[in-house]
C-alpha cells in the first residue's frame, strides 16, 4: 500500500507541477489569462503533497497508510474547495474530483471503504460549509443543475468503488488459492519426506537414489566385506511362553538396540527373519575397516543383550557368526524388494552362527586374519561345516 501511496503521490505533484508551470507562461506571455488565485491553490496543493510524502516517511504513516491515503485525497480534493470558502464562493470541480476518484481506484486500489470515507469527506465538507456558512454555491457550467451534479459525482464514486470491490475480491482468491498451494505443497513435501524416510529404512541411500532413476535390476560385486548374522537363542521355547503382544514387543526393544548399534557404527543392516538379524560393514560404500567394524558390532551386541536381561529380568543369550569376503548385492524383484546379499561369505557367515554356540561369537578364518591384531581370539578348532566340510574358526572374545 505504501508503495502505491508514494506512486500516486508523485503523480498528483508532477501533473499540479505542469499546471503550475503553465500558470507560469501565462503570467510572462498571456498575461491576460493568468488567475493568481489559481496558481495559490496549485502552490497549496503541491505543499500538501510534500507533507504527505513526510507523513508516509514517519513512524505514523508507516503504521497507518490509511490515514496518508485521506489526507493525500482531501489535499487534492478539498484545497480549492478551502479556498473558496474564505472567498465566499464553492465551485464543486468536475474535473479535478473524477480525476483524483478515478486515478485513487486504478493506482491505490487498497480498501473501497477507504475510497468511500474519502469521497464523503468532500460532500461533507461542501454541504456542511455552505449549510453553516451560508455560502454561493457556483455550477461548473450553466448547464449543470445540482441534481444533474450530484448524479454525476454518484455515479463516477460508484465506478470507482465498485472496480476497487471487485479488485479488493480477485486479490482474495488469488491470497486464498495461493495459501492452499502453498498449504498442499507443503503437505506432498511432508508426503514426499515421509516416503523417503520409509524407502531409506528398506534400501541404502545411494540405492535408493539409483531405484528411483533407474528401475532395472541392481546387482554389485564387492571383493571385501564383513556378514554378520545373530540370533536369540530360546527364542522359539519363549514364544510358547508369553503372549503375541509381549513376544512381538520383546523382540522390537532387542532389535531396536541393535539398529542403533548398527547406526552409530555406520553398518548396513539387511534385514531381520524371525529372531534373527543380519547386518554387513563395507557396502554399499567400500570401508577398508569393514571386519573391525563388525567386530566391535558384535562385542556391542553381546553388552546391550546382557543390559536387556537385567532391565527386563530375562536369560536371553545370542549366538552371533561372522564371515569375510567377496559379496555380490543388490535389489531384485518389483514389490516388497528389499536389499539382500548373495555369495559364499553370506552362506560362511550364516554357517557360523547356525554351529556356533549360545553367547559366543564364532567367526571364519578369513575374519580372524582380519582381526587376529587387534581383538583376542580362541580358537575352537576343526568343526564340520554344512556344505564345506571341515573347517577351523574361532571365537572372538574381546579388543586387545
Amino acid at each position: 500500500m505504501q508503495s502505491r501511496l508514494r506512486l500516486g503521490l508523485w503523480i498528483a505533484f508532477t501533473s499540479f507541477l505542469t499546471f503550475t508551470g503553465l500558470e507560469v507562461r501565462n503570467y510572462f506571455f498571456k498575461q491576460d489569462q493568468f488567475k493568481f488565485t489559481w496558481v495559490v491553490t496549485q502552490i497549496s496543493v503541491e505543499l500538501s503533497l510534500l507533507l504527505c510524502f513526510a507523513l508516509l516517511r514517519s513512524p505514523l504513516g508507516k503504521k497507518y497508510p490509511g490515514l496518508a491515503f485521506l489526507i493525500f485525497s482531501w489535499s487534492v480534493t478539498l484545497s480549492p474547495q478551502i479556498r473558496g470558502t474564505l472567498s465566499g464562493v464553492l465551485e464543486p470541480s468536475i474535473l479535478v474530483w473524477p480525476l483524483m476518484f478515478f486515478g485513487q481506484a486504478t493506482l491505490m486500489p487498497v480498501h473501497w471503504r477507504l475510497h468511500l470515507i474519502s469521497q464523503l469527506g468532500v460532500f461533507i465538507y461542501c454541504v456542511g460549509t455552505t449549510a453553516a456558512l451560508n455560502l454561493q454555491v457556483k455550477m461548473p457550467g450553466s448547464w449543470m443543475t445540482p441534481a444533474v451534479l450530484y448524479l454525476y459525482i454518484f455515479w463516477i464514486c460508484f465506478i470507482c468503488n465498485l472496480s476497487v470491490y471487485l479488485y479488493e475480491r480477485v486479490q482474495r482468491a488469488e491470497f486464498n488459492a495461493r495459501q492452499e498451494l502453498e498449504l498442499a505443497y507443503m503437505e506432498l513435501k511432508a508426503e514426499q519426506e515421509r516416503s523417503e524416510r520409509l524407502l531409506l529404512n528398506v534400501l541404502p541411500e545411494s540405492i535408493a537414489i539409483r531405484l528411483k532413476q533407474d528401475h532395472q535390476t541392481i546387482a554389485e560385486s564387492f571383493t571385501d566385506v564383513t556378514v554378520l548374522f545373530a540370533d536369540i537363542v530360546g527364542f522359539t521355547e519363549l514364544s510358547s511362553q508369553i503372549s503375541p503382544p509381549e513376544l512381538v514387543e520383546f523382540l522390537n526393544q532387542i532389535f531396536s538396540a541393535f539398529d542403533h548399534l548398527a547406526e552409530d557404527h555406520g553398518l548396513e543392516k539387511i534385514k531381520t527373519i524371525g529372531d534373527a538379524y543380519m547386518v554387513v560393514a563395507g557396502l554399499p560404500v567400500p570401508r577398508k575397516d569393514h571386519a573391525h567394524a563388525i567386530a566391535n558390532m558384535a562385542l556391542d551386541m553381546q553388552q546391550a543383550l546382557t543390559q536387556f536381561n537385567a532391565r527386563m529380568g530375562q536369560s536371553c543369550r545370542i549366538r552371533i557368526g561372522i564371515s569375510s569376503g567377496p559379496v555380490v548385492a543388490g535389489v531384485i524383484g518389483i514389490k516388497k524388494f528389499i536389499y539382500d546379499l548373495w555369495g559364499d561369505t553370506v552362506n560362511m557367515a550364516s554357517r557360523m552362527e547356525s554351529q556356533g554356540i549360545a553367547g559366543s561369537i564364532q567367526v571364519t578364518r578369513s575374519t580372524y586374519e582380519c582381526l587376529k591384531d587387534r581383538y583376542q581370539f580362541e580358537e575352537r578348532g576343526i568343526i564340520n561345516v554344512k556344505g564345506k566340510g571341515e573347517m577351523t574358526t574361532y571365537f572372538l572374545i574381546a579388543k586387545k
